[in-house]
């Protein structure tokens, strides 16, 4: 005899919630590529061989009259994408919490930064402000449409399994990275029997993480739900917004003790990400091809080392793990110093120290501060996390930059980065995570 299945409403819902998280990790998979393949690999010496042709004698390029060394301005252009994303993401941000609808707002970050990406096929020849201006309207997209997925976390999974679920969004990203790197590396690397030059090459591997960009982003604006909410009386929108959410943030110091944490330790990983190509290939010396191979060796290593410091945290705490994850950062940044030029094999010993710990340190990062957050704050309070995230961090390119200039020595710009890690580590262990949680107004998992 045969028997009707009757599905509960919690099974419905947990059934919907497994539908979110399914799409939730595409747009990792859609906007990674960006971080990846843009920022990462090809556009800072791209962008910084363009400024290099429209330079003067002395150097130096000219933005607005302003003498910049060229091989600054690729830093620079980083930096001050992040002062555009400040004054956006708090905006956007309380919009977000204030309405519930984040989709249309995910969406229109998406497509702009999408867009953005897909004209840096027309940059060629002497065009580096062209490149410049791309750059920051790319990277301050990107930074408010991380910052919506982002606070999508705490709706879509319970507490117990956000370290997981984080985890597997960042997995996610590097084997998007990974599989277009493939792609890039074939077409970089055989360029001249595709009847392209490398020039042309190299905008088209820009051009086409534009286009993967946009495509993917359909996956998670069909998945994702809307949460219509109470608007609060009183809530102001606009740039006073920015100050009413500082001012909130004021009222839970330990949740801001973290974000001060995390904001420095992860502007040294985010400097690493945006500035080790130019590292590789203007001071050790590297061809493009090598840069690609060791980043695409950082994506491949770095989906193990999400999904395994996921593990870990399960057994040592999310906290303690990153604490760890911090030293190895040290480590490995100490050791990128002493690299050989012209010396390939260590560069990729060092790209896979890298991966190792990349992806766990930001998706557990990621995960921790969910819990800190106040309910129905999310994206407000996700869109401070943010300014720091994914290339996004103006003081570590900044201090690369003016290290750079003053010097004319990127191993006294690489170095100079320690600091962020051995300063982040220190409040880090500080913060009591726990109690953290608690005056947050957020139930306290068994293991954190």
């Amino acid at each position: 005899m045969e028997t009707d299945t009757v599905r509960t409403p919690a099974a419905d819902e947990t059934a919907g919630l497994r539908r979110e998280q399914r799409g939730w990790y595409f747009y990792d998979w859609a906007c990674s590529v960006y971080s990846t393949s843009v920022v990462t690999v090809f556009l800072g010496p791209y962008l910084t061989a363009v400024a290099k042709r429209a330079a003067d004698a002395d150097g130096y390029v000219h933005p607005l009259g302003v003498p910049v060394r060229a091989g600054s301005f690729f830093a620079y252009s980083v930096s001050l994408s992040v002062i555009v994303a400040v004054v956006v993401m708090p905006i956007v941000g309380s919009a977000a919490d204030r309405t519930g609808r984040k989709k249309p707002l995910l969406a229109a970050a998406a497509y702009t930064g999408a867009a953005a990406t897909t004209g840096m096929f027309f940059l060629d020849g002497d065009r580096y402000l062209l490149g410049g201006a791309l750059l920051v309207v790319a990277n301050a997209a990107q930074s408010v449409g991380m910052m919506l997925y982002n606070s999508y976390l705490p709706q879509i999974a319970p507490p117990e399994e956000r370290d997981a679920v984080s985890s597997r969004g960042w997995a996610f990203g590097y084997a998007a990275g990974s599989t277009v790197l493939v792609a890039n590396l074939v077409l970089y690397s055989g360029h001249d029997s595709f009847g392209l030059s490398e020039t042309a090459a190299v905008r088209i591997c820009l051009a086409s993480a534009g286009l993967w960009w946009g495509a993917f982003t359909l996956v998670p604006l069909r998945r994702l739900r809307d949460r219509h909410v109470r608007v609060e009386r009183g809530t102001a929108p606009g740039l006073r917004q920015l100050a009413a959410t500082v001012r909130d943030m004021r009222r839970y110091p330990l949740t801001l003790a973290f974000l001060l944490a995390y904001l420095i330790y992860n502007d040294g990983i985010q400097t690493v990400i945006t500035q080790a190509s130019v590292y590789g290939s203007q001071e050790l010396g590297l061809s493009q091809s090598t840069l690609i191979v060791a980043v695409l060796l950082v994506q491949v290593l770095a989906v193990a080392g999400a999904l395994a410091m996921g593990r870990l945290a399960r057994t040592y705490g999310a906290q303690r793990t990153i604490l760890g994850s911090l030293v190895a950062w040290t480590v490995t940044l100490a050791a990128g110093y002493f690299l050989p030029a012209k010396a390939p094999v260590f560069f990729f010993v060092l790209a896979a120290g890298i991966g190792l710990v990349l992806g766990g340190s930001q998706a557990l990062s990621r995960s921790l501060f969910s819990h800190l957050v106040p309910p129905g704050k999310e994206a407000e309070y996700f869109s401070a996390y943010e300014m720091s995230d994914r290339g996004m961090s103006w003081l570590g390119p900044l201090l690369f930059g003016v290290t750079y200039q003053l010097t004319g020595s990127y191993r006294s710009a690489i170095i100079s980065l320690v600091a962020f890690f051995v300063i982040g580590f220190t409040l880090l262990a500080r913060v009591p995570v726990r109690r953290a949680i608690g005056e947050a107004g957020n139930p306290v998992p068994e293991r954190i």
